[in-house]
């Protein structure tokens, strides 16, 4: 079957092409700009001769060049490589031969690493995105501008529902990162039966403050966004306050982001704010602990935050809580449309409901991606008999709602005893001091492992860490408490916004 994703954006700009698709500070765009300006690089592009099924890496930030880029890359009938901007070049350069992209599409204020990466990788092109007035490129690079001069034909190149659109690459947490394929069917799908989900439309305006080279960001914000009709709010990083500002100038109605971003605007003074407009919040990447919820719930009144599930190899939703009738907090909700999700023991055999029934959430349907690029053992290690398995762990309870323990490799096993951090840091996130909580185990000769507890606290609060462990003492069996916490300043964080356990295990 032939489909393009491109044609969501294509759809959208015939329906209403003076309709805002982007507003970034000052500037704006319609559909009909941002259609014509992608249309621009893909004839582009196909004039460089690259030919479709050629990868092109875009390392951008939240610009209106990322989507310049990504519905050109995808009209020419190419293959998207998000990257992160934060990359070293020995990384970018892993990337870029990684997927055997053919041209690199950065920023200016990443030029250092981009280009000494693309270089190290056989001399890959580099386009550049400048702010006005900025200093020389780079030599040998050249500017994005280039990739806009030709006429757009207005031709969306035929590409088969099941050929890869985008080739995202995981974390890495465990090794080398790995490209993840997705189809143009599955990011089609997943857009679209989010968005009926929650009920979103024209009249919807989505802050896009999470990294669009990320899933969560580009399939659950944009495409969304673009499919139905939507406006999109660029911040191209997270700061409480210019997203308040952005929410506010803006009457945004949908906010999506990872429990820090909620954690930071609850943080933020929003006295004599307008927040009214906001009326759904999604939460993502990590548990969002339940004091959170309710805590934001109460400073912005008339929204609710609703929690989903997704990874990169499922492109982004996989279960979410829909509405507030039908919610339920600390779960990642009910698996969407078109999807299958199990909790399966060691041998793959699913278990019943109930607390006590903990296994490997693993997932069949739509979302799931073609493999792992240039990798087929690591796909037939992650995907048995078409289940994919997420490596998470979880329960599911007599109304088909999941709720995530924690993931499987942060599981601390005490003794003998499987001790859940999330459990722990719900437990933390209760204490009048604590704004984070990260938990981990520790290596101990004795236990095998000790339950760690990291935390920051809010803005003028202090505690003793032995109070911490008190209050943990108190709520919790002894063999789940931990014996030790450590305060920070601040817990580390990837780009996302995402807590970083690894860099706490050290």
């Amino acid at each position: 079957m032939s489909f393009n994703l491109a044609t969501i954006l294509r759809e959208s700009a015939l329906t209403a092409p003076d309709r805002p698709l982007v507003h970034a500070g000052d500037r704006s765009l319609t559909y009909a700009e941002v259609d014509e300006a992608s249309g621009r690089v893909a004839t582009t592009l196909l004039g460089l001769g690259l030919e479709p099924g050629n990868a092109v890496a875009v390392q951008l930030p939240n610009l209106p060049e990322f989507l310049f880029s990504y519905f050109g890359i995808l009209k020419a009938g190419l293959v998207m490589v998000p990257l992160n901007p934060l990359l070293t070049a020995r990384e970018v350069a892993y990337h870029l031969s990684d997927s055997d992209a053919k041209l690199l599409i950065t920023f200016e204020q990443f030029t250092g690493p981009a280009v000494a990466g693309a270089r190290a990788a056989g001399g890959v092109p580099t386009y550049v995105v400048s702010s006005p007035g900025s200093a020389a490129r780079p030599e040998g690079t050249h500017d994005f501008a280039e990739l806009c001069r030709a006429e757009d034909s207005g031709e969306i190149h035929p590409t088969r529902s099941d050929d890869t659109a985008v080739l995202l690459y995981t974390s890495g947490t465990t090794g080398k990162p790995k490209g993840a394929e997705l189809t143009h069917f599955q990011l089609y799908m997943n857009c679209t039966v989010s968005g009926e989900g929650f009920g979103l439309g024209r009249d919807d305006v989505a802050m896009a403050v999470l990294p669009l080279f990320h899933v969560f960001g580009l399939s659950s914000v944009l495409n969304v966004a673009v499919r139905f009709g939507g406006s999109l709010v660029l911040v191209p990083r997270f700061e409480a306050g210019a997203v308040v500002d952005a929410i506010e100038r803006h009457r945004c109605t949908v906010f999506s982001g990872v429990p820090t971003m909620y954690v930071g605007l609850l943080q933020h003074d929003t006295r004599g704010r307008d927040l009214s407009s906001l009326r759904i919040a999604l939460s993502g990447g990590a548990a969002i602990p339940g004091e959170v919820i309710r805590a934001f719930e109460e400073k912005v009144p008339g929204v609710v935050v609703l929690e989903g599930y997704g990874l990169s190899e499922t492109a982004s939703a996989t279960t979410c809580n829909v509405d507030a009738e039908r919610r339920k907090v600390l779960s990642i909700g009910k698996p969407i449309w078109g999807v299958q999700v199990r909790v399966v023991d060691g041998d793959g055999a699913e278990l019943p409901p109930g607390e006590d029934h903990v296994g490997e959430i693993v997932v069949r349907g739509h979302n799931v991606m073609k493999g792992y690029y240039k990798k087929p053992e690591a796909t037939a290690r992650a995907i048995h008999d078409g289940w994919f398995h997420t490596g998470d762990l979880a329960y599911r309870d007599e109304d088909g709602y999941f709720f995530v323990v924690d993931r499987l490799k942060d599981l601390v096993i005490r003794g003998g005893y499987n001790v859940y951090p999330r459990e722990v840091e719900e437990v933390l996130y209760t204490h009048r001091a604590v704004a984070e909580a990260a938990v981990v185990g520790r290596p101990d000769a004795r236990l095998g492992e000790e339950v760690l507890a990291y935390v920051a606290l809010k803005p003028g609060e202090t505690v003793e860490p032995q109070e911490l462990v008190a209050h943990c003492r108190e709520q919790l069996a002894a063999y789940k408490y931990p014996r030790e916490v450590r305060i920070l300043a601040e817990l580390p964080k990837g780009p996302t916004g995402k807590l970083l356990k690894r860099e706490l295990r050290g």
